[in-house]
């Protein structure tokens, strides 16, 4: 089969690979669509040191059941099929509490660590443990279900946070995962949501999905903004009630605790720094909640559903769609912060 392969840091070549060999428990998925994800863009460089080659990248993913494990009930060859990132054991102690996203020995497909490997779906087949799959709606096409990973990545952020009809958030990274998150915080009937950014072009699309308001964080037509007080300005002089952090660095960590009342709530959901400082004093002092989001649990059906209503638009991220032997290119592309590209989707 043909892979795009994680030959050595920052190089991705296209080979040509045995096709993979299903355990009983698994079926063999014939991938159609599968999404560029930011953690592959920057786990390509090795600074994630989450996506060690040579390897297999790619989790956001859907395609056809090309074949069924003996231990597989339910699924039949044909069937059309996305699928959850994370796989894990059904008889772990947090699956069994109805937190799978948190299970000891838990992998991810496409990424490779020092404790683990499992090849992912930039390829034109993937294996796939048959508990992590989910139907696809018959409306729904295979590039709208490969964006239904980090559409529920979204959801789950949203599920840790209390949030309560009409309330203000602030939303600091407008990228995929930001703008799902805008998405969503709409339907969970936020009156306010402002989403903050460096790019213009991001922001104006931020509106259009639903924030009511925006800020560029670092406009270099005027001295740099105090977004802090921006925020404060637009939510009655407290700050917001809720925000999320999309980035994963160390000045949006930073504005996402600025701009939020006291007693509010913080979501951590950008992971691209190992460590970051926060203000200690202020989170003491303002009795603020702060709290990492991981991955998904539960959320995929939610997803698709939003999905196929229309009522979470995955469309409006999308950049472009091109042939799996483009994909070192976008993927160069996509590094280097090419303008206006957000999402790429590779098909096999």
């Amino acid at each position: 089969m043909k892979a795009l392969v994680l030959t050595e840091y920052n190089h991705l070549s296209v080979q040509d690979l045995p096709k993979p060999t299903i355990k009983p428990n698994e079926v063999l998925v014939r991938v159609q669509a599968v999404g560029i994800c930011g953690s592959d863009v920057h786990g390509m460089d090795g600074s994630s040191g989450r996506r060690i080659p040579p390897i297999v990248m790619g989790h956001e993913a859907s395609g056809i059941i090309a074949e069924v494990g003996d231990d597989v009930r339910g699924w039949s060859v044909g069937d059309r099929v996305t699928f959850d990132s994370t796989v894990y054991a059904l008889d772990d102690w947090y699956s069994r509490r109805g937190m799978y996203n948190l299970s000891d020995g838990r992998e991810v497909v496409g990424v490779s660590t020092p404790d683990f490997k499992r090849q992912g779906a930039f390829a034109e087949f993937v294996a796939i443990p048959h508990h992590i799959l989910y139907a696809i709606p018959d409306n729904v096409s295979f590039t709208q279900a490969a964006l239904v990973e980090p559409v529920a990545v979204a959801l789950h952020a949203l599920s840790l946070t209390p949030i309560q009809v009409n309330d203000s958030a602030a939303v600091v990274g407008a990228g995929m995962i930001g703008l799902f998150i805008i998405q969503a915080l709409k339907l969970a009937g936020c009156g306010t949501i402002i989403a903050i950014d460096l790019d213009d072009d991001r922001l104006a699309l931020a509106r259009k999905l639903g924030a009511t308001h925006t800020i560029n964080a670092g406009a270099s037509d005027r001295k740099s903004p105090d977004v802090a007080k921006q925020v404060q300005s637009l939510t009655h002089g407290r700050g917001a009630d809720v925000s999320f952090e999309v980035v994963g660095a160390g000045p949006t960590v930073k504005t996402a605790i600025d701009c939020v009342r006291k007693g509010a709530t913080v979501t951590l959901v950008g992971n691209l720094a190992p460590s970051v400082e926060i203000p200690l004093q202020a989170v003491v002092t303002r009795q603020l909640r702060l709290q990492g989001s991981c991955a998904i649990n539960g959320e995929y059906e939610a997803a698709l559903a939003l999905i196929s209503s229309g009522r979470i638009n995955v469309e409006a991220i999308l950049s472009a769609e091109v042939p799996l032997e483009e994909g070192a290119d976008w993927f160069k592309r996509l590094y280097e912060k090419e303008k206006g590209l957000i999402k790429v989707v590779l098909k096999p």
